[in-house]
């Protein structure tokens, strides 16, 4: 024999059945903390302040990353050719 039972409720509702706790207030509490935190640090990930950062150590960073790629690309000035004598 077989049966089956269909129970038309909310998710709340079943909670409340099987006497589960209502998490919906800490779930709503957690998300507020959360997009508080992004939209404070939303400003750090923006390209003028990420660039910032990286060049504020070193302020001849720029400088050696233009003769890096110049080198890489092959305009260093005869880096890599030889001299034939």
């Amino acid at each position: 024999m077989k049966v089956n039972v269909e129970i038309d409720c909310t998710p709340l509702e079943a909670r409340q059945f099987f006497g589960l706790p209502d998490v919906a207030p800490m779930q709503n509490a957690v998300m507020d903390r959360l997009q508080q935190q992004m939209l404070s640090n939303i400003e750090k990930v923006s390209p003028e302040a990420l660039l910032q950062s990286w060049f504020t150590f070193d302020p001849k960073l720029a400088e050696r990353f233009q003769d890096m790629f110049v080198a890489m690309a092959g305009f260093g000035g005869g880096a890599g050719k030889k001299d034939k004598k």
